[in-house]
């Protein structure tokens, strides 16, 4: 990431029109090939990290700013920075990539953050939580909300804030999304399976279910234990992120194998499928019956 400092507005202006930096935030640049590789979601967080370092706010990181910054997991936030004031902002509540928010928070509502050289004012876990409830659908704040109870803030805390808060607007999303957490989601996408599942009228497999096998014990990401069916959600990082992926492959071919010599079977679901909401309800629906499960006839205009 580039600082302005050294450098004239014109050679700026010029590196921009040139295709050679890309301009985070005023003061903050990052080259163009590094900015090219990133995937969107790492474009974000470059995003969000140039706005703290070019350090030219006064407000309160929050929302989904504050999410990224506490190290909770987000999906499909965009890369628009959040801050809060105690008061009405002075410009506008939306200038360009900034979103500015009004809310008044006690101290113990923020929580102060090292970025780099900096220490920057955060909301709490907790106000950050609630405060995603209120902006974004449920989806996107599970995934957060999520992240924040196995992190260790509590359900009885979530709800104690709630209700001391003068905050009413969007009161109603976030005692929602209070009934809705689990701490045993390990992912974004298992967090999306969970809401999609509720969003279906499906019957809510458990999670992290072990299974003991001759090769020892498997965990699964959800499982119907009556009908002997195991959904399971196939993020890159099971394959790609912590071994070559040759001996992932190979290992995960076992512990299925081991699975299916015990009658188990085998939904496999991606971010693609969540994306398909329709098909997806069909195939696990079909899934269910052909496992022996009793339900109600299919409401194919669920997701039209």
């Amino acid at each position: 990431m580039l600082a302005a400092s050294g450098l004239t507005n014109k050679v700026l202006t010029a590196a921009i029109r040139n295709g050679i930096i890309v301009r985070l935030h005023r003061g903050a640049y990052i080259e163009a090939g590094p900015w090219a590789a990133l995937p969107p979601w790492g474009r974000d967080d470059v995003t969000l990290i140039g706005h703290v370092l070019a350090a030219h706010s006064a407000g309160i990181y929050s929302h989904s700013s504050a999410a990224r910054l506490l190290g909770f997991r987000t999906w499909g936030c965009g890369s628009t920075v959040h801050l809060t004031h105690a008061y009405p902002p002075g410009t506008s509540a939306r200038a360009g990539a900034v979103a500015l928010h009004q809310q008044m928070l006690d101290a113990g509502q923020v929580v102060m953050v090292r970025v780099g050289p900096l220490r920057v004012p955060v909301t709490s876990a907790a106000q950050t939580v609630l405060d995603c409830a209120r902006l974004f659908d449920l989806e996107r704040a599970v995934i957060i909300g999520d992240h924040a109870v196995r992190s260790g803030v509590s359900v009885g805390e979530l709800g104690e804030l709630l209700e001391a808060s003068d905050v009413k607007r969007g009161a109603a999303r976030a005692r929602t999304l209070l009934d809705r957490l689990d701490p045993r989601s390990e992912s974004a996408g298992e967090s999306r399976t969970r809401v999609f599942l509720t969003a279906a009228g499906l019957p809510m497999p458990e999670l992290q279910v072990e299974i003991p096998t001759r090769h020892g014990t498997h965990r699964v990401d959800f499982a119907w234990r009556r009908y002997r069916l195991i959904l399971e959600f196939d993020g890159w990082g099971k394959y790609f992120d912590y071994r070559p992926t040759d001996v992932a492959i190979a290992e995960e071919r076992q512990r299925e194998k081991d699975l299916m010599e015990l009658g188990w079977h085998f939904i496999r679901i991606s971010w693609a499928d969540l994306d398909d909401p329709v098909i997806l309800e069909q195939r696990i629906h079909a899934a269910l019956l052909r496992a022996g499960a009793a339900l109600p006839l299919r409401r194919t205009a669920l997701f039209a």
